[in-house]
């Protein structure tokens, strides 16, 4: 007996069940079954059966001895592979260089302390693909403290691929929180954390326009913003050889002493900032900033004596206006319902004295910030406040206002697009919350030695580079904005707005397809259920050889790993 397949014109082919006999000495064959019906696999089991193959179920015939996630270590790899990383990292194969890019791909997908990734990346295929499972803790210390002499040369090359001559360059400073007391650069300062009385270390970061990074600095917790840019400049000029660039700080970074004492003195060099509030105020009262400008226009240009040689945009947002004026007032309503309840105590004679009243006044007015719109009476037995409304008017007058400064003429750069300029520093604070919260997870620091805190700072930089082109490339499938070219043209003034496919994303929490939208870290939990099996027979002996299976991708994970093909340098 056999199968024949018969073809059948427009129609599928006719399975037969056929057997071949002799009539008269003559060979002739005759259809025992039409198996027409049956699936293609069912076809092939009878024609096993028909040649006299033996037959088992599939559990049997093999079993899996070990299984390793391996999608979200695939779609890493890939996109550090289409980077050049390790030629970013070296230009040579060194047992350093594996051990490096190991820890980058690992502090992407699962970020742990050092003992730690020597435990996880056994989990999965990351460890027998990038050639380091026999790496140990002390192992990849060594090769931190490694990394971080080439820190420069690593730098350099960034600094080649993403910045060109006259370029925008951003760059800002945050800090990170300690575990621990005994690290030099470890200092009490302006903690962006929010964790009082913690010891931290600050950092700066240089990034191009789109806030992909190029550099980063570290410094003491205890480092104000503006001392830290001479250095920074002279990193961009002197190291990476961009001669002529536009840094783009906040008005915590470029101050009025390093404009006169600094930039203003160096050749090729343009600058955009933004005024703090006293001088705004100060140009308001002063009629150089005249309010009634903003009835017709969110934006406008002035010169001013104060400011040589620059321009000046003044902008209202009026959105950011309501939001001050709401957020001032919940402040001060806040205020007098405690002030009151002081007040009620003193009545009563619970709270006697000038220097206890004063204490308890002051925790409430300390408590919400808003001592200078008060005006304050305390003696022994009597306590009295009222609000400073003309002050309070004053200040109102110029929420939503805010004036950017630089050191650019129009015909280099228009207005709208030096507002935009300013704002993409949003790009830099974008990086900093991925390196420091569920992404690449930089704090707490549990380094003692100040180099080590470095490498650390580093090697979180340069896994930052990585998931910022992974990011790129995964638009179309996070909850991301997709249009980009609309940022570049929108009203640099009125509040950003999503584009409508966003919003729908995020409304309905689908693509267009009807797949689920993710987040970076769920997309890379979902490519991690792809996993790689370690097959072969049962009851072998270890020594036996084995083959292995990796998990067939869905069609949502086959597109993630294609968009992840796309990324170029």
């Amino acid at each position: 007996m056999y199968i024949a397949i018969v073809p059948n014109r427009s129609s599928p082919p006719a399975i037969l069940l056929r057997e071949g006999y002799r009539d008269d000495g003559k060979v002739k064959n005759r259809t025992l079954a039409n198996l027409s019906s049956l699936s293609m696999p069912q076809v092939e089991a009878i024609r096993a059966v028909l040649r006299g193959d033996a037959l088992a179920p599939v559990e049997e015939m093999f079993e899996i001895s070990a299984s390793a996630h391996h999608g979200h270590i695939q779609a890493v790899r890939s996109a550090m592979g289409h980077l050049g990383f390790d030629r970013l990292i070296a230009s040579r194969p060194s047992r350093e260089r594996d051990l490096v890019c190991a820890m980058v791909a690992a502090r992407i997908v699962a970020p742990h302390t050092k003992l730690a990734t020597t435990r996880w990346w056994q989990t999965s295929t990351l460890a027998d693909d990038m050639g380091v499972s026999n790496a140990s803790e002390d192992d990849l210390y060594a090769a931190m403290d490694w990394l971080l002499e080439r820190q420069g040369a690593i730098e350099q090359k960034l600094a080649k691929r993403h910045l060109t001559p006259g370029s925008l360059v951003l760059y800002d400073l945050t800090s990170s929180y300690f575990e621990g007391t005994t690290c030099p650069l470890a200092r009490l300062g302006h903690n962006r954390d929010g964790k009082k009385n913690k010891l931290q270390v600050n950092y700066g970061l240089i990034t191009d326009r789109r806030g992909c990074p190029v550099a980063v600095s570290v410094f003491a917790g205890n480092t104000a913003d503006s001392a830290t840019l001479s250095g920074q400049v002279k990193k961009l000029r002197q190291e990476f050889g961009v001669a002529k660039l536009v840094l783009v700080g906040d008005r915590g970074m470029i101050s009025q002493r390093s404009i006169d004492e600094e930039l203003s003195e160096i050749d090729g060099l343009a600058w955009i900032t933004a005024l703090r509030s006293e001088r705004i105020r100060a140009l308001v009262e002063g009629g150089g900033l005249q309010l009634g400008l903003f009835d017709e226009r969110n934006l406008f240009e002035l010169a001013h004596d104060d400011y040589p040689g620059e321009r000046l945009i003044a902008c209202r947002n009026a959105e950011l206006k309501k939001l001050r004026a709401h957020k001032r007032e919940s402040l001060l309503e806040a205020t007098v319902k405690e002030l009151d309840k002081v007040r009620a105590m003193v009545v009563r004679g619970t709270l006697r004295g000038r220097d206890k009243i004063g204490v308890r006044v002051g925790k409430v007015i300390n408590k919400y910030k808003v001592a200078k719109h008060f005006t304050l009476a305390i003696e022994d037995d009597r306590f009295a406040f009222a609000r400073r409304e003309e002050q309070i008017a004053a200040e109102a007058a110029l929420d939503g206002i805010y004036v950017i400064r630089t050191s650019l003429p129009a015909e280099q750069m228009s207005a709208d697009d030096t507002v935009r300029s300013y704002k993409a520093l949003s790009n830099v604070e974008r990086a900093f919350r991925s390196l420091k919260t569920i992404d690449l997870k930089v704090r707490p620091i549990h380094h003692r030695l100040a180099e080590r805190v470095r490498s650390h700072i580093f090697l979180c930089m340069l896994a930052y580079y990585v998931e910022w082109h992974m990011r790129e490339a995964w638009r179309p499938l996070l909850f991301a904005d997709e249009d980009q070219e609309a940022k570049r043209t929108r009203d640099p003034v009125a509040p950003a707005k999503r584009s409508a496919r966003a919003l729908e994303k995020v409304a309905t929490r689908k693509l267009s397809d009807g797949t689920p939208a993710h987040s970076f870290r769920t997309l890379l939990e979902h490519l991690a259920t792809i996993v790689r099996n370690t097959c072969r027979t049962p009851g072998a002996p270890a020594s036996t050889s084995t083959f292995q299976i990796v998990t067939t991708p869905s069609p949502s994970q086959r597109r993630a790993l294609e968009l992840i093909d796309t990324i170029r340098l």
